[in-house]
């Protein structure tokens, strides 16, 4: 019973990842949470071990659940806008959060800000080697993106976005809205060192509608197995109780 409940606490938490994943699908830049889950036989272990403790010292080992993100690259999407641009490869865009820390976003739908700052759909600006990008909104000309990110406005350089990668991405906390932030001191962050950028559009969800509706089903299926053990235990607990409560002194 213990471990059909963990199964179906582990099917639980899959099935809330897999519906946040199909309402990012659209969400340029994200990336999908995974769950993966411990495959642990039941019985008898020695005290001491890792377990949870049951009646007169028994332990179990129970099944469990954990989840993380895939930064596996989505597809390229052409938007034709200037100010849009992806990673191809590895790395993070830089940014600046209102609170002074610094956030990491594979999100490239980029815009000119009021005050001429390239900046993000939350409205954070984008840092360069030489901090936020800063556009001159009274020069003219179109605003352009380089391979090698170099943001030019009507033709003059007006700064290089920043890409940085990390030695463990999957050790980076989501803040929301796409960001990312390094709290885990163990992180260790780099320059990217031939960042490759593509102008002009951005990078997908690299989440499958199909793949996690299957997903869906699977875990639905795996829940109500789970479900059925516990049921058909609690019936035989019960024929126990009953068989021996009428039994003769």
């Amino acid at each position: 019973m213990y471990q059909a409940a963990a199964a179906m606490t582990g099917n639980a938490r899959w099935q809330e990842a897999i519906s946040e994943n199909l309402a990012a699908t659209t969400v340029p830049g994200f990336k999908r949470t995974e769950v993966s889950f411990s495959s642990l036989a039941s019985g008898f272990v020695s005290p001491g071990e890792a377990g949870s403790q049951i009646d007169r010292g028994m332990r179990y080992q129970l099944p469990s659940a954990r989840g993380s993100t895939s930064f596996s690259a989505g597809e390229f999407q052409a938007t034709g806008v200037p100010t849009h641009v992806a990673i191809e490869g590895n790395g993070f865009f830089e940014v600046q959060l209102p609170n002074g820390e610094l956030g990491y976003t594979r999100n490239g739908q980029f815009s000119v800000g009021p005050t001429g700052q390239l900046v993000t759909t939350q409205g954070f600006p984008v840092l360069s080697d030489g901090g936020a990008v800063q556009l001159d909104n009274t020069v003219p000309g179109p605003v352009s993106i380089a391979a090698n990110g170099t943001v030019s406005k009507g033709g003059t350089p007006r700064g290089k976005l920043r890409v940085v990668e990390f030695n463990a991405p999957n050790r980076l906390n989501a803040a929301g809205g796409g960001i990312w932030k390094s709290t885990d001191p163990t992180l260790q962050k780099t320059d990217a060192a031939n960042p490759m950028l593509r102008g002009g559009g951005l990078e997908g969800s690299n989440t499958s509608a199909v793949a996690e509706m299957v997903g869906m089903i699977h875990a639905m299926r795996m829940f109500e197995a789970n479900q059925k053990v516990i049921q058909t235990q609690d019936d035989r607990m019960g024929r126990v109780i009953t068989d021996l409560g009428g039994a003769p002194n």
